[in-house]
């Protein structure tokens, strides 16, 4: 046997009254908040009806500077009304595209 393993089979086990003390470490895992940046800025460029699109482009912008802050409230209001507002000029963008389509052809129709 060695040196080191006589002693320890000599010595027995520690006894230690105290129980082993251990440290947690909590690391907060960054909440993923959408900041519709991408959307805001198509529909800012192709359907931009009634400026819906840059407004809600502005808000996602300040929802993604929120995120950075670390400011996941404020992030997550931001993020809110620019989806809301988002939503608003893609229906509405749609809806004057089509009613763009279908009035020519109807008043081409009426004419013959």
């Amino acid at each position: 046997m060695l040196k080191e393993e006589q002693e320890v089979a000599m010595l027995g086990v520690p006894h230690n009254p105290a129980p082993p003390m251990s440290t947690v470490i909590h690391i907060r895992s960054e909440t993923s908040v959408p900041d519709h940046v991408v959307w805001s800025l198509f529909n800012t460029l192709f359907m931009n009806t009634c400026c819906l699109g840059f407004i809600a482009f502005a808000y996602s912008v300040k929802s993604r500077d929120r995120k950075m802050v670390g400011d996941v409230t404020g992030a997550q209001a931001y993020a809110s009304t620019a989806k809301c507002l988002n939503i608003w000029a893609l229906i509405l963008g749609i809806f004057m595209t089509i009613l763009l389509i279908i009035i020519p052809v109807l008043v081409v129709q009426a004419q013959r």
